[in-house]
């Protein structure tokens, strides 16, 4: 019966474990808006992340502490943001295949 115990008093302590850098990146700020800018072409927009609610844009993410994840329906992309760079990728899935995209965000500086 000990060992029975043992076991949940582990699984729960790692199941607390994984789950507490997440809500600790969550609870960092409220909500962040970057400014974000293709190299390429200087076209430049804006993306609102949402610590509290784990969203980009209003779409669910992945908030970890070096990067953030999201998908946008809108134009079916996969997002990853460097949280160390700024550097912002997507992969866009096709017809012919897919395609990359690249560009970088201006971080909010430390206070």
């Amino acid at each position: 019966m000990f060992r029975g115990w043992a076991l949940l008093g582990a699984m729960v302590g790692f199941t607390v474990g994984l789950a507490a850098p997440a809500i600790c990146v969550g609870a960092q700020k409220g909500r962040s808006a970057l400014t974000c800018t293709n190299p390429l072409s200087g076209a430049s927009w804006r993306i609102v992340i949402d610590y509290r609610q784990s969203t980009v844009d209003a779409h669910p993410a992945e908030i970890t502490r070096s990067e953030i994840f999201w998908f946008d329906p809108k134009d079916g992309g996969h997002y990853t943001l460097d949280r160390k760079t700024g550097d912002l990728s997507a992969i866009v899935a096709s017809s012919t295949g897919g395609y990359s995209r690249h560009a970088h965000c201006a971080l909010e500086r430390p206070r």
